[in-house]
């Protein structure tokens, strides 16, 4: 197990509000598209159930230009 698992759909949405995110659209599928007024910056989270995999949280983070 890294450092960033164990993070859900509501934890992810937690953090991203907390960094002035809001939800943008509704994208292809179970994804959302959440987007920063502040930085411009946009950010695909997939609202699945169940922990969302490393990989995954990393690209969102990187995404969302939040660091680790």
């Amino acid at each position: 197990m890294g450092r960033l698992s164990g993070f859900r759909y509501r934890d992810i949405v937690r953090i991203l509000k907390k960094f002035g995110f809001d939800f943008y659209r509704q994208a292809a599928g179970s994804h959302e598209i959440w987007y920063n007024m502040e930085t411009k910056k946009f950010t695909t989270i997939p609202n699945h159930n169940g922990d969302i995999p490393e990989g995954t949280l990393r690209a969102i983070l990187k995404q969302a230009n939040i660091e680790v």
